[in-house]
C-alpha cells in the first residue's frame, strides 16, 4: 500500500493564493473614481464643464485649422512636392552639397536633409520623407537625433519666412545678415557642436558610401502615392498628435491655471528681447501667424524684439509640434522612439531660444 509523502513543497502549492498587493496604479485608479463620485455627487456640472473645456480646445484646432483650414491642406501639398523634389534628384543633390562641410564635422551628410525639407515644405513632412532617408544612409540612432534637433531650428513654412523678412524689412534691418546668422548658420553649426557634446555616435561617410535616393518609379504613381501619403500623415498621425496636446490644455484651462502659464511665457519672451504677444503665438498657436502679426507693427517696435521675433518663429515651433507631431511622425518614420525623438526637438528648440536671445541682444545693434 503506497502511502503519499507530503512536502513542504506541495504543501505551499496545494494552499489558497494569499491576496495580491496593491499596485500604485490601482490605489491611482481607486483614487480617481473616488473623486468621480464626489463630484457627480456634489457637483455633477463638472464633469461635464471639463469636457466642454476639452472640446472647445480641441475642436478649433483640429477642425478649422488642420481639416478645413490651410494647413491640412498644406501639409498634404508638402509631402506632394517633397516626394516630387526627391523624385527630380534634390535629394542627392544635397547630399552632394553638404558632403564637404560634413566630412570636416565627421557627420554623416544626411542630417541636413531633414531641415532642408522642412525649410522648403512642412516639418511633419520632413520627417516622413527625411527618416525613411537617414536610415537608408545609415545614420546611427545619434545622428539621428542630431537631425531632429537641428530641423525644428529651422521655419517649417515658407509664408513664415516671407511674413518675417517683410517684418524686418519695416524695422529697419539688415535681412541678409539675420537670415543668414538665423536660418543657414545652424545648419553647420548644431552638428559641430552636437556631434562633440552630446550626440557622439557620428560617423564620417565618404559619398561612394552612400546610397543614391532618388526614386526610379514613374512620376504618375509618385505623385498619386504621395497625395495618398499626405492624407494619411494628416488623419492618422498629426491630427491624433494635436488632438492630445490641445486637450491637455483644455484640462489646464479647466482647473485655472493655463492664463497664468500664458502670461509667465510672455514675460519670458520679454526677459529674452522677443515681442511678448507674438512671440506666445510662435509657442502656442503659429509662427505664421505670429509673423503676420509683426509685420504689422515692425516699424513702431524696438527693432531688437523684431529680430528676437523672427529668429524664434524661424524654427519647428508651435509647441503642439514638438511635443507632438514630431514625436509621433519620427516613431513611425525612424529609428527613434517617440521619447527620444522629443528629447532632440525639445534640445533643438531650447537652443533656438537661446540662438533668439543672442542674435537679438547682441546682432540687433550691428545691424539697425
Amino acid at each position: 500500500m503506497k502511502t503519499s509523502v507530503t512536502t513542504p513543497d506541495s504543501k505551499k502549492e496545494k494552499s489558497p493564493e494569499s491576496k495580491r498587493a496593491w499596485k500604485k496604479i490601482e490605489v491611482v485608479g481607486i483614487v480617481l473614481l473616488g473623486i468621480c463620485m464626489l463630484l457627480l455627487m456634489f457637483s455633477p456640472t463638472s464633469l461635464s464643464g471639463l469636457f466642454n473645456s476639452i472640446m472647445e480646445s480641441v475642436q478649433p484646432v483640429v477642425v478649422d485649422v488642420f481639416l478645413t483650414g490651410v494647413v491640412g491642406t498644406a501639409i498634404i501639398v508638402s509631402v506632394i512636392i517633397g516626394r516630387l523634389l526627391e523624385r527630380l534628384g534634390f535629394t542627392d543633390a544635397l547630399v552632394r552639397i553638404f558632403v564637404p562641410a560634413m566630412k570636416l564635422i565627421g557627420v554623416n551628410p544626411a542630417v541636413i536633409i531633414p531641415s532642408v525639407y522642412n525649410i522648403f515644405g512642412d516639418i511633419n513632412a520632413a520627417g516622413k520623407i527625411s527618416g525613411p532617408i537617414l536610415k537608408r544612409a545609415g545614420a546611427t540612432k545619434d545622428e539621428q537625433k542630431l537631425a531632429v534637433a537641428t530641423m525644428v531650428q529651422s521655419q517649417q513654412s515658407f509664408s513664415t519666412f516671407m511674413l518675417g523678412m517683410m517684418a524686418l524689412t519695416f524695422a529697419g534691418v539688415n535681412v541678409f545678415v539675420v537670415v543668414l546668422l538665423a536660418v543657414f548658420m545652424p545648419l553647420i553649426v548644431s552638428p559641430l557642436l552636437l556631434s562633440k557634446v552630446l550626440y557622439r555616435d557620428v560617423k564620417r561617410v565618404e559619398i561612394g558610401n552612400l546610397p543614391t535616393f532618388t526614386p526610379e518609379r514613374d512620376f504618375l504613381p509618385t505623385m498619386f502615392s504621395a497625395a495618398r501619403e499626405g492624407v494619411e500623415l494628416l488623419l492618422l498621425i498629426l491630427i491624433p498628435a494635436v488632438a492630445l496636446v490641445f486637450a491637455v490644455i483644455g484640462v489646464l484651462d479647466y482647473i485655472g491655471i493655463w492664463a497664468t502659464i500664458e502670461s509667465s511665457l510672455g514675460s519670458v519672451m520679454l526677459f529674452l528681447n522677443i515681442h511678448p504677444e507674438t512671440g506666445v503665438l510662435s509657442i502656442l498657436v503659429s509662427p505664421t501667424l505670429a509673423m503676420g502679426q509683426l509685420q504689422a507693427m515692425a516699424g513702431e517696435i524696438d527693432p531688437s524684439l523684431v529680430v528676437g521675433s523672427f529668429v524664434l518663429a524661424s524654427s519647428g515651433l508651435p509647441l503642439s509640434a514638438v511635443f507632438g507631431q514630431v514625436p509621433v511622425v519620427w516613431a513611425e518614420s525612424s529609428d527613434l522612439s517617440e521619447r527620444e525623438a522629443m528629447g532632440a526637438a525639445v534640445l533643438g528648440i531650447t537652443m533656438r531660444l537661446a540662438t533668439a536671445f543672442v542674435i537679438a541682444f547682441f546682432v540687433t545693434p550691428l545691424v539697425v
